[in-house]
């Protein structure tokens, strides 16, 4: 039997082409007693909401088809965002060049936060060069979560 993730993934798919984006991510998580089965769509120049919108009706209708989920849970479909979560070795592989921020489990040399260009990506590992040009890679098992970096 497919993942929730897998199967809302592939129903989805077409529905986000047709509203002319690309599907990013989909989670399935619990957040203070609540499910939530969210739906990151992306868009050259940004998502709005009819795109959402034209997106969450139909899936909602076959989601209530194919019954994947016991239970209830809230279903949210939204823009991955300007600082979004990089999973996937696709999202890695389009991010190249990009600014990142890396967030560590435990601390290293006292930091547990690191942002630089993003220039490598192996295998779970990740590269990054630091804004005083110094290189640092991290190994998979001790990256927390990496985002593109958004400076204010």
């Amino acid at each position: 039997m497919k993942k929730v993730t897998e199967l809302t993934a592939e129903l989805a798919l077409p529905l986000v082409e047709q509203a002319g984006c690309t599907l990013w991510d989909v989670e399935y998580v619990r957040e203070a007693g609540t499910w939530y089965l969210r739906v990151f769509i992306d868009c050259e120049g940004g998502v709005d909401i009819n795109q959402c919108e034209a997106v969450s009706r139909p899936l909602s209708d076959l989601l209530d088809e194919h019954d994947p989920i016991e239970g209830s849970y809230v279903l949210e479909v939204g823009s991955a965002g300007a600082d979004r979560a990089l999973t996937k070795p696709a999202h890695f592989e389009a991010c190249m060049g990009e600014e990142v921020e890396v967030r560590l489990y435990r601390p290293r040399d006292g930091q547990k936060e690191f942002h630089g260009e993003l220039v490598g990506y192996e295998a779970g590992n990740v590269t990054i060069t630091q804004p005083d040009g110094s290189e640092i890679t991290f190994e998979k098992k001790e990256i927390g979560r990496v985002r593109l970096y958004i400076e204010f």
